[in-house]
Protein backbone atom coordinates (compact mmCIF):
# COMPACT_ATOMS: atom_id res chain seq x y z
CA UNK A 1 0.00 0.00 0.00
CA UNK A 2 1.56 3.38 -1.11
CA UNK A 3 0.97 6.31 1.64
CA UNK A 4 1.12 9.80 0.96
CA UNK A 5 0.96 12.78 2.86
CA UNK A 6 -0.79 15.87 2.48
CA UNK A 7 0.77 19.61 2.99
CA UNK A 8 -0.96 21.84 4.58
CA UNK A 9 -2.19 24.92 2.08
CA UNK A 10 0.71 26.65 1.18
CA UNK A 11 2.86 23.74 1.29
CA UNK A 12 4.69 24.07 4.54
CA UNK A 13 4.86 21.84 7.22
CA UNK A 14 3.05 23.28 10.40
CA UNK A 15 5.23 25.91 12.58
CA UNK A 16 6.00 24.78 16.24
CA UNK A 17 4.94 27.29 19.13
CA UNK A 18 8.01 29.54 19.71
CA UNK A 19 9.18 28.76 23.22
CA UNK A 20 8.21 31.46 25.98
CA UNK A 21 10.58 32.88 28.24
CA UNK A 22 9.00 30.30 31.18
CA UNK A 23 10.15 27.81 29.24
CA UNK A 24 13.26 28.62 27.96
CA UNK A 25 14.18 29.07 32.07
CA UNK A 26 12.94 25.93 33.24
CA UNK A 27 15.23 24.11 29.94
CA UNK A 28 18.32 26.16 31.61
CA UNK A 29 17.29 25.30 34.59
CA UNK A 30 17.53 21.30 33.82
CA UNK A 31 20.44 21.94 32.45
CA UNK A 32 22.17 23.58 35.23
CA UNK A 33 21.08 21.72 38.18
CA UNK A 34 18.94 18.28 36.90
CA UNK A 35 16.52 15.96 38.54
CA UNK A 36 18.80 15.66 41.56
CA UNK A 37 19.73 18.74 42.67
CA UNK A 38 16.21 20.44 42.21
CA UNK A 39 13.45 19.89 45.19
CA UNK A 40 9.97 20.63 43.82
CA UNK A 41 7.52 21.77 46.53
CA UNK A 42 5.04 21.97 44.16
CA UNK A 43 4.61 18.54 43.05
CA UNK A 44 2.63 17.65 46.40
CA UNK A 45 1.06 20.75 47.63
CA UNK A 46 2.84 20.28 50.85
CA UNK A 47 1.64 22.42 54.10
CA UNK A 48 4.51 25.04 55.79
CA UNK A 49 4.89 22.85 58.30
CA UNK A 50 5.14 19.84 56.14
CA UNK A 51 7.67 22.17 53.00
CA UNK A 52 9.95 23.40 56.14
CA UNK A 53 10.82 19.99 57.77
CA UNK A 54 11.41 18.27 53.82
CA UNK A 55 13.06 21.04 52.55
CA UNK A 56 15.53 21.25 56.17
CA UNK A 57 16.05 16.91 55.14
CA UNK A 58 16.56 17.54 51.35
CA UNK A 59 19.16 20.33 51.76
CA UNK A 60 21.11 18.31 54.96
CA UNK A 61 20.98 15.35 52.12
CA UNK A 62 22.57 17.38 49.86
CA UNK A 63 25.05 18.40 52.32
CA UNK A 64 25.95 14.70 53.13
CA UNK A 65 26.64 14.77 49.18
CA UNK A 66 29.54 17.42 48.78
CA UNK A 67 27.18 20.98 48.65
CA UNK A 68 26.78 23.31 45.90
CA UNK A 69 24.20 25.17 44.35
CA UNK A 70 20.74 23.61 44.52
CA UNK A 71 17.16 24.61 43.30
CA UNK A 72 14.24 24.59 45.70
CA UNK A 73 10.88 24.91 43.94
CA UNK A 74 8.32 26.59 45.95
CA UNK A 75 5.34 28.01 43.78
CA UNK A 76 4.27 31.70 43.77
CA UNK A 77 1.55 31.44 46.37
CA UNK A 78 -1.59 32.57 43.73
CA UNK A 79 -3.94 30.17 44.83
CA UNK A 80 -3.57 31.74 48.55
CA UNK A 81 -5.81 34.46 49.62
CA UNK A 82 -3.84 36.83 49.71
CA UNK A 83 -1.66 35.98 47.00
CA UNK A 84 1.16 35.62 49.26
CA UNK A 85 3.41 32.57 48.45
CA UNK A 86 3.53 31.08 52.24
CA UNK A 87 5.44 28.11 51.56
CA UNK A 88 8.16 30.73 50.23
CA UNK A 89 8.34 32.56 52.99
CA UNK A 90 8.82 29.64 55.43
CA UNK A 91 11.58 28.17 52.89
CA UNK A 92 13.67 31.55 53.09
CA UNK A 93 13.25 31.61 56.86
CA UNK A 94 14.65 28.27 57.33
CA UNK A 95 17.52 28.80 55.18
CA UNK A 96 18.39 31.65 56.77
CA UNK A 97 18.19 29.49 59.86
CA UNK A 98 20.44 26.62 58.43
CA UNK A 99 22.84 29.77 57.66
CA UNK A 100 23.73 29.70 61.46
CA UNK A 101 23.88 26.05 61.55
CA UNK A 102 26.49 25.71 58.76
CA UNK A 103 24.41 24.00 56.65
CA UNK A 104 23.45 26.44 54.16
CA UNK A 105 25.95 29.38 52.68
CA UNK A 106 23.29 31.16 50.57
CA UNK A 107 19.95 31.74 49.73
CA UNK A 108 18.59 33.89 46.71
CA UNK A 109 15.74 34.50 44.49
CA UNK A 110 15.22 32.77 41.31
CA UNK A 111 12.29 34.41 39.70
CA UNK A 112 8.95 34.24 41.32
CA UNK A 113 8.90 30.30 41.96
CA UNK A 114 11.72 29.12 42.66
CA UNK A 115 15.01 29.87 45.33
CA UNK A 116 18.71 29.09 44.36
CA UNK A 117 20.55 28.08 48.03
CA UNK A 118 24.31 27.49 48.31
CA UNK A 119 24.60 24.27 50.47
CA UNK A 120 27.77 24.26 52.50
CA UNK A 121 30.13 21.42 52.22
CA UNK A 122 29.88 18.64 54.94
CA UNK A 123 33.40 20.16 56.83
CA UNK A 124 31.22 23.35 57.65
CA UNK A 125 29.77 21.39 60.57
CA UNK A 126 33.30 21.45 61.73
CA UNK A 127 34.15 24.99 61.35
CA UNK A 128 33.05 26.20 64.43
CA UNK A 129 33.29 23.03 66.86
CA UNK A 130 31.35 23.70 70.49
CA UNK A 131 34.08 23.03 73.11
CA UNK A 132 33.13 22.28 76.79
CA UNK A 133 36.30 23.13 78.92
CA UNK A 134 36.87 24.18 82.73
CA UNK A 135 38.07 21.25 83.64
CA UNK A 136 41.62 20.86 85.67
CA UNK A 137 42.35 17.32 85.33
CA UNK A 138 41.14 15.84 82.11
CA UNK A 139 39.42 12.55 82.90
CA UNK A 140 39.70 10.14 80.18
CA UNK A 141 36.60 8.39 79.06
CA UNK A 142 34.79 5.79 76.61
CA UNK A 143 32.62 6.78 73.59
CA UNK A 144 29.81 8.75 74.70
CA UNK A 145 26.83 6.33 76.06
CA UNK A 146 24.31 8.01 73.86
CA UNK A 147 26.18 6.63 70.88
CA UNK A 148 26.64 3.17 72.31
CA UNK A 149 24.39 1.92 69.84
CA UNK A 150 26.03 2.72 66.59
CA UNK A 151 28.54 0.14 65.50
CA UNK A 152 32.07 0.50 65.85
CA UNK A 153 33.51 1.65 62.91
CA UNK A 154 30.49 4.38 63.27
CA UNK A 155 32.07 5.16 66.68
CA UNK A 156 35.59 5.27 64.99
CA UNK A 157 34.89 7.97 62.34
CA UNK A 158 33.02 10.28 64.60
CA UNK A 159 36.20 10.13 67.53
CA UNK A 160 38.48 10.59 64.26
CA UNK A 161 35.83 13.64 62.60
CA UNK A 162 35.42 15.07 66.60
CA UNK A 163 39.61 15.10 67.47
CA UNK A 164 40.35 16.55 63.49
CA UNK A 165 37.74 19.57 64.45
CA UNK A 166 39.45 20.08 67.23
CA UNK A 167 42.78 19.92 66.14
CA UNK A 168 41.88 22.24 63.61
CA UNK A 169 41.57 25.21 66.09
CA UNK A 170 45.12 24.53 67.52
CA UNK A 171 44.29 22.17 70.38
CA UNK A 172 47.35 19.72 69.63
CA UNK A 173 45.98 16.89 72.64
CA UNK A 174 42.38 17.54 73.67
CA UNK A 175 41.24 15.72 76.09
CA UNK A 176 39.24 13.06 76.03
CA UNK A 177 36.48 14.06 77.59
CA UNK A 178 36.61 17.42 75.43
CA UNK A 179 35.98 14.97 72.30
CA UNK A 180 33.71 13.26 73.67
CA UNK A 181 31.66 16.19 73.96
CA UNK A 182 32.32 17.13 70.29
CA UNK A 183 31.36 13.47 69.01
CA UNK A 184 27.74 14.40 70.75
CA UNK A 185 27.91 17.87 69.20
CA UNK A 186 28.46 16.39 65.41
CA UNK A 187 26.00 13.49 65.79
CA UNK A 188 23.86 16.15 66.39
CA UNK A 189 24.29 18.06 63.93
CA UNK A 190 24.48 15.48 61.03
CA UNK A 191 21.23 14.01 62.19
CA UNK A 192 19.45 16.86 63.48
CA UNK A 193 16.01 17.24 61.19
CA UNK A 194 17.04 14.33 58.62
CA UNK A 195 14.15 12.75 56.91
CA UNK A 196 13.51 9.17 57.82
CA UNK A 197 16.02 7.18 55.62
CA UNK A 198 15.88 3.76 54.18
CA UNK A 199 18.87 3.47 55.95
CA UNK A 200 20.02 5.63 58.42
CA UNK A 201 23.15 4.11 59.56
CA UNK A 202 24.49 3.94 56.29
CA UNK A 203 23.55 7.27 55.17
CA UNK A 204 25.36 7.93 58.21
CA UNK A 205 28.11 6.35 57.23
CA UNK A 206 28.49 7.65 53.80
CA UNK A 207 28.33 11.29 55.48
CA UNK A 208 31.05 10.47 57.75
CA UNK A 209 33.17 9.04 54.97
CA UNK A 210 32.57 11.89 52.77
CA UNK A 211 33.37 14.65 55.81
CA UNK A 212 36.42 12.90 56.72
CA UNK A 213 37.85 13.05 53.19
CA UNK A 214 37.53 16.38 53.63
CA UNK A 215 39.05 17.27 56.67
CA UNK A 216 41.48 14.65 56.14
CA UNK A 217 42.31 16.67 52.25
CA UNK A 218 42.52 19.94 54.14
Amino acid sequence: MAWCFVMPSGGKPPRRPAPTPATVDRAFDELRFGAARTLNLRDRLPTVAQATVRVEAWLRQKQAEGGGEVLVITGRGLGSLDGVGRVREAVMARCTQLKRLNVVVAVREHGPGAVVVTVAPLRALVDAPRLRTGRKTPVAVADPAELAALPADLRAMLREVATLSIVRLGVKSPADDVVADEMRSQFGAMTHGRGEDADPVETLRAALHQLLQELQDD
